[in-house]
């Protein structure tokens, strides 16, 4: 279909067809892109790269190895804060195990301490991920008791040359060190020790402290292993890093595209692409950089309401007056009715418990903060707080208030008090 499109010279005819066909292109395209990226971020992909835990995966590929082949038992935990890379880490590394030839009966089972949220249900979950039929005749164990009993003795039974290894694998560990009595690690920890059958017991957890949680009858029987991911990159291995997960692979369908997509990826100018805008440009750029270099308690300023702005004034005020001193809500109010009186303005005289509950808002919002410890028997009105903003960011974020009242602004510029 062409359609005339003016120009300054006369008019162009525009092929709406492949306008549509070019944009279909580019939405089946995008919505591959979202696939490899959730994938990559949310799924702990396996197929993802590694990047500075060279060490600790030969450490972990090697102990589950030599679980599979030589049928050595063995536990260790995985160590390191939140986003470090431990599930990602453990991932590639049962990848790699799984792929040699000697473990293709090697059993996972899989227990996380936010789901398994007590050692009943995290021993059933153990009994259903390793198909154990724990009826014998006509009598079916239903109590922690006789349910671990089962578990240990189907587990002792086995040999260590024939029988299958068993991987657990405790995500969140250190909620299942706060269980009572620590029975289920003990457990574990014992037959990783003492079972015919080749057990290995990995744990992932970001307390650094974790053996001080342990039980001694527990640690005692834990080897000790510890592999910790504390990443130090650089900044230029920072950007290394966020450049290649956000690039396509090479095995993408439309190389045009991934070639294009890849020669433009700059971090947070992603969220800018659309279908009709599926590339980066250097505008993309400059608005992702204005992003980074945003105030956040600015702009938290700026979903406030005028009620609220109107308060926050007040306290400025009050840090010019008292040089920085702490104030309490009642002097922030008063302040506040020194302006309504000035203006003989209806519209902000809100009533003393409405104003009150705006105050506890920004309080909420850590935009001010007591001085002190609060006491149950002190009157709310005459508790010390500080206020978390400066006059240049209070100053600003009103600059991009859109909805801020004229006399407002004005009493926020005036450089003495209402009095």
């Amino acid at each position: 279909m062409l359609v005339p499109r003016e120009r300054h010279s006369g008019f162009e005819l525009i092929d709406m067809s492949s306008r549509k066909t070019k944009n279909n292109v580019h939405a089946e395209c995008l919505s591959q892109v979202q696939r490899i990226l959730r994938e990559r971020f949310c799924h702990h992909s396996p197929h993802s790269n590694l990047f500075g835990v060279q060490v600790q995966y030969k450490h972990l590929i090697e102990l589950l190895k030599r679980t599979a082949i030589y049928g050595e038992s063995n536990s260790v935990l995985i160590v390191g804060p939140r986003g470090s890379g431990k599930t990602t880490l453990l991932n590639h590394a049962l990848k790699e195990f799984m792929e040699i030839e000697v473990s293709e009966n090697v059993l996972q089972v899989h227990l996380n301490g936010l789901l398994q949220t007590n050692e009943k249900i995290a021993l059933k979950e153990i009994t259903r991920q390793l198909n154990l039929d724990n009826v014998v005749g006509d009598k079916v164990f239903g109590s922690f008791a006789e349910n671990l009993s089962f578990l240990l003795e189907a587990l002792q039974k086995g040999d260590r040359t024939s029988s299958c290894p068993v991987i657990f694998i405790l995500d969140e560990f250190d909620i299942f060190a706060h269980q009572k009595n620590q029975t289920l690690l003990y457990n574990l920890f014992d037959i990783s020790q003492s079972a015919q059958t080749p057990v290995a017991v990995i744990g992932l957890t970001c307390r650094l402290d974790i053996l001080e949680l342990l039980e001694k009858r527990v640690k005692s029987r834990f080897s000790h292993r510890q592999i910790h991911l504390m990443n130090s990159f650089d900044f230029p291995q920072y950007l290394k890093i966020f450049k290649e997960q956000l690039s396509l692979p090479a095995e993408f369908p439309d190389k045009v595209f991934a070639e294009r997509w890849n020669e433009n990826v700059h971090m947070l100018a992603l969220n800018r692409v659309t279908v009709s805008h599926p590339f980066m440009t250097s505008a993309d750029l400059m608005e992702a950089q204005h992003m980074c270099s945003l105030d956040s308690k600015a702009n938290i300023v700026h979903g406030l309401s005028v009620l609220e702005i109107c308060l926050i004034i007040a306290m400025k005020h009050l840090n010019d007056i008292y040089e920085e001193e702490p104030f309490n809500f009642q002097m922030v109010y008063n302040e506040f009715q020194k302006f309504i009186q000035r203006k003989a303005h209806s519209v902000y005289n809100f009533e003393k418990p409405v104003v009150m509950k705006a105050f506890e808002h920004l309080q909420q919002l850590e935009l001010i903060k007591p001085v002190e410890r609060t006491s149950v028997n002190s009157q709310r009105e005459y508790q010390l707080v500080k206020l978390l903003l400066d006059n240049t960011q209070i100053m600003n974020a009103l600059q991009k208030y859109s909805n801020c009242p004229t006399d407002v602004r004005q009493w926020a510029t005036s450089s003495l008090s209402w009095l």
